[in-house]
């Protein structure tokens, strides 16, 4: 077993560099102690955290980039995120023996993501059955390509996914396959299907 950690806290973006100070939100556990070389039997389990901590600095901003453009919800990004690291590090000991760890914890946001629009959308059927009108909102102005990620968010999931691994982190498709766990010709048929989609809702004749 690795050593245990008790939170996972938030990181803001920009964390501190290693070296700079008391670990604190940059680290996995507000004044802990930096990880001394090993030197007993406990070793392994020090040397595990260590890699374990390396990984999350390391792929921390990616995932919730992926989570916030599933989603469009920045609280929710940086929760689903944390959700799939707690995951990662609970199974550390097999996840970091993976050729790719960052395929687990973004198929992990992945599914949680669609699980999570699925629920909203079950809110939001429930909250109208019960609301006779609900207050309008309109949400401040976005980036430019807000309307682009929405467009994708209203795709297929599976779709919605493959397009979000492309376009947001330049993924191949055999890394796409890896983390969505299905085959390759797969991927290119979503990637496809999605492409098409979206053309067609972008286009000026959709009258978006």
């Amino acid at each position: 077993m690795i050593a245990s950690v008790a939170t996972i806290p938030t990181i803001p973006l920009g964390p501190r560099p290693a070296g700079t100070g008391p670990v604190g939100n940059d680290g996995l556990s507000a004044g802990a102690a930096p990880v001394a070389p090993a030197t007993s039997a406990h070793a392994p389990a020090a040397v595990a955290l260590a890699g374990f901590e390396d990984f999350y600095r390391h792929e921390y901003h990616s995932v919730v980039a992926l989570a916030y453009a599933l989603t469009g919800r920045g609280a929710v990004a940086e929760e689903l995120a944390q959700d799939a690291f707690i995951a990662a590090h609970r199974n550390w000991e097999r996840v970091g023996a993976y050729s790719a760890p960052g395929a687990f914890v973004r198929r992990v946001v992945a599914n949680m993501a669609y699980s999570t629009r699925r629920r909203w959308a079950a809110e939001a059927r429930a909250l109208a059955r019960v609301a006779a009108r609900a207050p309008r909102w309109e949400p401040p102005a976005a980036e430019h390509d807000a309307e682009f990620w929405r467009c994708v968010r209203s795709l297929p999931p599976r779709q919605a996914q493959a397009l979000t691994l492309r376009y947001l982190e330049d993924r191949s498709d055999a890394d796409i396959a890896e983390i969505l766990g299905c085959a390759e010709p797969t991927v290119r048929a979503h990637l496809h299907n999605g492409r098409v989609a979206l053309a067609a809702r972008l286009s000026p004749e959709s009258g978006r």
